[in-house]
């Protein structure tokens, strides 16, 4: 594939869908600059893989659920853009970054309901309003929801209202973007084996066959099966896909 000038940002890419998304753009010839959280060794690891396929990247530390250090992550942001990808702007923002707390609606405590509004609402809606200057005209925004939004799995209440929060946002986004050439859509992944969650869906082998049995192809999704969908809504045959949600989960609870 022959390397674009394009630049995406891609939240929480150094590891699991978002390591897959970043490999994905990559494989499409699209820059890409991926946020880690404290492993900075997988990161700069991802980073290698991905110059292997003839396009630059770079890896930079966010903790997306702590709102104060966005204006000092967008200063290293413009560092990196200029020194790396010789550029003011990048064209793609994919909010991927997340964690998952399994914990009954009874249960839930206050802190981890804080922590996941900070990572999955919180930090996406501001950290995408402090990128608007450096996202150019014509860009992408791509949410990362969840099948849970639509459909209701006892012991993730507080993750999946985030995730119904982010999809009307996106909407939101997606109208008052669009004089500015912005399409904003929302990728909804269903089950997916990686170590998000504790790698439940991947490890407890009756989770995965559960899971398996209410799905239509049959089988639990794989990170591959996310990462080239969002590689994909950053291409041009792409451009007239907006506001909408497109879960990526084979079929789940039909």
């Amino acid at each position: 594939m022959e390397p674009t000038n394009k630049i995406a940002l891609v939240t929480g890419g150094s590891r699991g869908l978002g390591k897959n998304m970043a490999l994905s753009l990559a494989q499409k010839g699209i820059n890409v600059v991926l946020t880690y959280n404290s492993k900075q060794d997988e990161a700069e690891a991802v980073v290698t893989e991905i110059e292997k396929t003839g396009v630059k990247a770079a890896a930079l530390q966010l903790n997306t659920g702590e709102v104060k250090t966005f204006d000092q992550f967008f200063e290293n942001l413009k560092a990196v853009l200029k020194n790396t990808f010789n550029a003011e702007n990048f064209d793609f923002l994919i909010n991927n970054a997340g964690v998952g707390v399994h914990a009954s609606f009874a249960d839930t405590k206050e802190e981890d309901f804080d922590m996941l509004f900070n990572i999955h609402f919180k930090g996406v809606f501001f950290l995408t309003q402090k990128a608007l200057s450096l996202i150019n005209d014509g860009g992408r925004i791509i949410n990362l929801s969840s099948g849970l939004a639509r459909f209701s799995s006892p012991g993730y209440a507080a993750y999946a209202s985030m995730k119904g929060g982010i999809e009307t946002l996106s909407r939101y986004m997606a109208a008052e973007l669009g004089k500015r050439g912005i399409a904003v859509n929302v990728v909804a992944p269903g089950a997916i084996e990686t170590d998000f969650g504790g790698g439940m869906v991947r490890d407890n082998e009756q989770v995965n066959k559960y899971i398996a049995g209410v799905t239509a192809l049959g089988r639990v999704g794989l990170p591959d099966d996310i990462g080239g969908v969002v590689a994909f809504l950053c291409t041009e045959d792409a451009r007239w896909i907006n506001a909408q949600r497109i879960e990526v989960s084979g079929g789940m609870n039909l």
